[in-house]
């Protein structure tokens, strides 16, 4: 055994909230060691969301070039394109290695240790690595979280989870997503634009079931028109010999032919592992549970991001981690955001922040709800999308933004103003007496709190 590592913080895990916490620890001078056993990143930057977008975006370029083989209105013209996807997926790697580079040189930079290895809780002060033991005042859990499998669709060469889906090494012909939710929506329509076949299996009544019908509705739309098949309210039995079989509520079959089947079940917390069960730790289901400072039922030993739950998004893991570093350093924090924007990169895409109008509802507000299409929207009409709108919930008696919903081209970009007008306080009145740049999408924010307030230009 080598001699026992001393260190004030102690990390396991080296996802967005495990490195970001890191650093600020580091800046605030609080020697800090990090334990990882597998990529700097996590599952955010390695197999989640920076992948994935690459991804989307090859998806999206081929379809357009594919298109415009087919004749387009833009008047372009292209000859029949051709998709290597090893090319592809050595572009979407590269982008991976350099982030992933960059943290770790962020972390070099700070002065931060670096364990490459798999961690195990010996109590809240030690942690053992291989043959190494680290004896720290602060113990902080972001191990992330990990897919759900489902027992009837053991992983295989042909049942594959978001990961294997990120690499692949041919289109299939045939890909049956199980889960409509926006992981299988966002990689099962980047499939179909690759040319694949793609049929999504979900046991609820509608896609994206977490987001109220209005706002997903141009989402089912545009799967429809992309001839993606749903099948709603049916659960899945089994894949045998090539074939996906599933049944509806009534207990009708269904059979659905397929070289590929992707599970895209969601996501739970990783608890498992790293001998978490040796903490008195007070969990939240299958989540461990945290006050608003990021702190466990045991002092000094703190959680953040996916392991500690809902909404599982890498910019609240890392928000929490900057928290609790401050907190270590004697800063007075709370995690008390007025809204987390959370984003569905689907096609169009939809982002949500604060209150929905039925939420609001049941927390008994009087609410004005009001929307702008960006079919009234110029730069929408340039970008060949009208499909969409944003929406924004406001109390009636003081016009206090509450929240804000929007679907259509990049709305994911809007998400920064919506979060900002939130935490910031402000009323309608301030979203509609700033001006927007024109021509932009942003310009439908402005409109829909002016039509909130009774008096829309542009519509």
């Amino acid at each position: 055994m080598q001699p026992i590592i001393e260190t004030t913080l102690l990390i396991i895990g080296g996802g967005p909230g495990g490195y970001v916490a890191a650093i600020r620890a580091s800046q605030l001078g609080i020697p800090t060691v990090l334990v990882e056993g597998q990529a700097l990143g996590g599952t955010c930057l390695n197999i989640g969301c920076i992948p994935s977008k690459a991804l989307i975006h090859v998806a999206e370029q081929f379809h357009q070039a594919t298109r415009f083989a087919e004749g387009s209105q833009l008047g372009i013209r292209v000859s029949s394109p051709e998709l290597d996807i090893h090319q592809s997926v050595a572009w979407k790697d590269g982008i991976v290695d350099r982030l992933t580079t960059g943290v770790a040189a962020l972390l070099k930079k700070h002065g931060v240790k670096v364990i490459q290895g798999w961690a195990k809780l010996l109590d809240g002060k030690h942690v053992e690595v291989d043959d190494q033991r680290i004896r720290c005042e602060h113990l902080l859990l972001a191990t992330g979280s990990s897919s759900i499998e489902l027992p009837m669709l053991p992983l295989g060469d042909a049942v594959i989870s978001s990961t294997e889906a990120l690499t692949p090494t041919t289109v299939p012909r045939h890909l049956v997503v199980v889960g409509g939710g926006y992981i299988g929506l966002e990689l099962g329509t980047a499939y179909r634009k690759l040319g694949a076949q793609v049929s999504v299996v979900e046991a609820r009544e509608r896609v994206l079931p977490t987001y109220d019908a209005e706002l997903t509705a141009p989402v089912a739309e545009s799967l429809k028109k992309l001839g993606i098949a749903v099948y709603l309210d049916h659960k899945v039995e089994g894949y045998e010999q090539g074939t996906l079989v599933a049944r509806n509520s009534e207990g009708s079959p269904l059979r659905l032919d397929a070289d590929r089947v992707l599970v895209a079940a969601g996501r739970r917390p990783r608890t498992q592992g790293f001998n978490l069960e040796c903490l008195d730790l007070r969990m939240n289901g299958a989540a461990i549970a945290i006050d608003a400072q990021c702190q466990t039922s045991m002092r000094n030993v703190w959680a953040i991001g996916d392991v500690a739950g809902e909404p599982m998004l890498a910019h609240r893991a890392m928000a929490q981690g900057e928290m609790v570093a401050e907190r270590i350093a004697g800063k007075a924090r709370r995690f008390e955001p007025a809204a987390i924007a959370a984003v569905c990169f689907t096609d169009p895409e939809v982002v949500v922040a604060g209150l929905t109008p039925d939420q609001a509802v049941a927390q008994g507000l009087d609410c004005i709800v009001a929307q702008f299409p960006f079919a009234a929207n110029g730069r929408a009409m340039s970008l060949e999308s009208k499909t969409g709108f944003v929406r924004v919930v406001a109390r009636r008696d003081n016009h206090l933004v509450l929240g804000w919903q929007a679907v259509g081209v990049a709305v994911s970009e809007l998400s920064t103003a919506f979060a900002q007008s939130l935490e910031m306080g402000a009323r309608l009145e301030d979203v509609a007496g700033t001006i927007h740049a024109h021509p932009t999408l942003g310009e439908a924010v402005q409109e829909a709190a002016l039509r909130a307030l009774g008096h829309a230009l542009h519509i």
